[in-house]
């Protein structure tokens, strides 16, 4: 134990990084006081969608003593994901479903989480104290707070930007009852560069450093649990789940080194890349089997069938016609409606047939809608 908190600090530091982090910055406890009226007015705009968590617990997120009143410090720490390749190089494959970068291999919150608590357990042994690890599943804004700590800045895209990570860290923080010397926030070097904002293919973003869940891929194929808008389904292309246009498009990567050497975040091959007739077949055992310590697991196998519904539909792949029918006949009714949209999208005529037989049999309104708007397109076609 060292009585000398600079010292501290800096051998803490020194740990972070033995222990895989790629980035650690310290703030006071209370660093970023705006963070609470910043959240209570996008909050207030409804741009959290349905997200109904993040107001239930906005006294808690709104500032870290909210959450812990012991807490002193914060140590924000960084965990690079740098992918090898391009993500956006499968724009342009139909017949693949398209996943974020972050979701392609192993939870990053169990890894990250492991690498916090070896931290703080050294820390216990070093220095004592009492402390809190939080990984991404607690009320805790860990964008401005590392900001706040040095590990970078909020990019007009929302997310955090390193000079030398770019777009592609994994946040985790330790709350501590300590007193560490705070490091030096860093600056906004994001300048007249637009790059993020131009990329979304939604316009989810009303102005810079905002985002409206709402209209974001990600939130639409990961939070929203009915169907997606009908506005969205064609400009998510064959995204399938989270969408990386905003980040990979940012001038800071450049300077990310490539993160595939952290074998943890290595992208397994039947996600980096996968075919969507062999994702429109699984039902839910197999769901579990294929994302099974993954982070996709948790959005369920309906929601993963109703976004690669959305991807076939945008395929024109005639192949993909025997899944998509079959799915007409499934018991969610979030997938039955996707399937409705698809076919009328993949084959006019096989979705005449199909609505002369099945559209009265429907029990639940939101696919009947479906059925009812595909129609109506199909006669102004004509």
């Amino acid at each position: 134990m060292t009585d000398d908190p600079i010292a501290l600090r800096e051998a803490i530091r020194a740990e972070a990084l033995a222990l895989g982090f790629a980035a650690c910055g310290f703030a006071r406890a209370d660093a970023t006081p705006e963070s609470a009226a910043r959240l209570d007015e996008w909050l207030e705009s409804g741009a959290h969608g349905s997200m109904e968590w993040m107001e239930a617990r906005k006294t808690h997120r709104g500032r870290p003593q909210g959450l812990w009143p012991e807490s002193r410090s914060l140590i924000m720490l960084g965990m690079s994901y740098a992918p090898p390749e391009d993500p956006l190089r499968l724009a342009g494959e139909a017949g693949i479903g398209r996943i974020s970068v972050y979701a392609q291999g192993a939870d990053y919150h169990d890894i990250v989480k492991k690498a916090l608590k070896a931290l703080a357990r050294w820390m216990i042994d070093r220095a004592g104290g009492e402390l809190k690890v939080f990984v991404d599943t607690a009320p805790v804004m860990e964008k401005p707070l590392s900001a706040a700590a040095g590990l970078g800045w909020q990019g007009k895209h929302s997310n955090l930007v390193s000079r030398d990570h770019g777009s592609w860290l994994f946040l985790g923080a330790i709350m501590t009852s300590l007193d560490l010397p705070p490091d030096d926030a860093h600056d906004d070097r994001c300048g007249s560069c637009n790059a993020c904002q131009a990329a979304c293919p939604t316009d989810a973003f009303p102005r810079p450093y905002v985002v409206d869940a709402r209209r974001c891929i990600s939130y639409l194929t990961i939070e929203h649990q009915g169907p997606i808008p009908e506005e969205f389904r064609e400009p998510i292309g064959n995204r399938i789940y989270g969408c990386d246009d905003c980040l990979a498009v940012c001038p800071w990567n450049k300077f990310a080194e490539d993160a595939a050497a952290n074998r943890a975040f290595a992208a397994r091959a039947e996600l980096a890349a996968p075919e969507l007739g062999d994702l429109l077949a699984l039902d839910d055992a197999a769901f579990r089997a294929v994302f099974a310590g993954s982070p996709i697991k948790r959005i369920g196998r309906d929601r993963m069938i109703r976004n690669a519904l959305i991807a076939a539909g945008n395929s024109g792949l005639a192949g993909l016609l025997p899944p998509v029918r079959a799915l007409l006949d499934d018991p969610a009714a979030v997938v039955r409606g996707a399937a409705v949209w698809a076919l009328a999208r993949l084959d006019p005529s096989a979705f005449a047939a199909e609505h002369a037989c099945r559209a009265t049999g429907e029990g639940d309104v939101t696919v009947v809608n479906e059925w009812n708007v595909a129609v109506a397109k199909a006669a102004v076609a004509r």
